[in-house]
């Protein structure tokens, strides 16, 4: 590599992270103070529209976007959580037939839900990768899918830890369990996908396929324990005629599923900042290698 290719290399990777900062705008954007718009000149001030969603579709300002949303996002997260685990473990009463053992449902249930949720949003987002060609819905896709098996994997182990005293034993080959640990392998099978293919594009597009393909499971997630016998007990939360749980204990499932989901966004946002990042990186090596071949 020439001189010449390492400091366009070194100037990029500046350039690239004063913008992630909010220190800098890109270049095309910018507007010589000494040279304003023909409507300023004119005495016409344009007014500034509103960010919407298309506009977040520009990975410049979703950085932008997201640094300004991170502090507020991660500090309503870790108060609702601080409120939910108190709430779980020295408000709401212990179960008439579990015991104590019941407080395991306020992880394992909020876990669930984001399993599959998680997943649901990555069969979204592979619909704007393959459909409308958006230019964060792979980035979205592929940085969703350590976060679904991180609460897919906690489902499962705190599910097994509720179930060794219920039911005897910490694993069954029920239809609830075993199409949760599908969803697990699901996850992993996306993620080294991703990790295996070098053609960014050829790998974000096999992998919405995959994506869509695999939403086939959550509906047997969601209804296995209506289809058929299982140790699992039905829905209790999420019915037509209303949650059979006490509010006593539904009050702190819901603030800890609030707090789950706002950790959630946060995470995923960060993790979206390191993949924009990465692939520009990426781009300036490859064309800093163009260069200097």
């Amino acid at each position: 590599m020439t001189k010449k290719a390492f400091n366009k290399i070194a100037d990029g990777l500046t350039e690239a992270i004063a913008i992630a900062r909010g220190e800098a705008k890109p270049a095309h954007l910018s507007v010589p103070s000494d040279n304003p718009p023909p409507l300023k000149r004119r005495g016409i001030v344009p007014t500034t529209p509103s960010m919407s969603l298309v506009d977040l579709a520009n990975p410049t300002r979703f950085l932008g976007f997201s640094q300004r949303l991170l502090p507020f996002t991660w500090a309503v997260a870790l108060g609702l959580l601080a409120v939910g685990l108190y709430m779980a473990f020295f408000t709401a009463p212990a179960d008439y037939q579990q015991g104590d053992t019941v407080r395991i449902m306020f992880i394992h249930v909020p876990s669930a839900w984001l399993s599959m949720g998680c997943y649901g949003l990555m069969a979204i987002a592979s619909l704007g990768t393959l459909v409308w060609r958006h230019p964060l819905a792979d980035v979205t896709a592929k940085s969703a899918a350590p976060l679904g098996a991180a609460f897919t994997f906690l489902t499962l182990v705190t599910g097994s830890l509720w179930g060794k005293p219920m039911w005897g034993t910490w694993w069954v080959w029920d239809a609830r369990l075993t199409s949760e640990l599908v969803l697990l392998l699901m996850y992993l099978g996306l993620i080294a996908l991703w990790q295996a293919m070098d053609d960014q594009g050829r790998a974000a597009r096999v992998a919405a396929v995959l994506t869509l393909v695999g939403t086939i499971n959550l509906p047997i997630i969601k209804f296995s324990v209506d289809w058929w016998n299982t140790l699992h007990q039905p829905a209790s939360v999420l019915r037509l005629d209303g949650p059979t749980i006490d509010i006593s204990m539904l009050i702190p499932l819901f603030v800890m599923a609030g707090a789950f989901t706002l950790m959630f966004a946060a995470l995923l946002m960060m993790s979206m900042r390191n993949e924009i990042l990465r692939r520009r990186v990426r781009t300036m090596e490859l064309t800093a290698a163009g260069l200097g071949a």
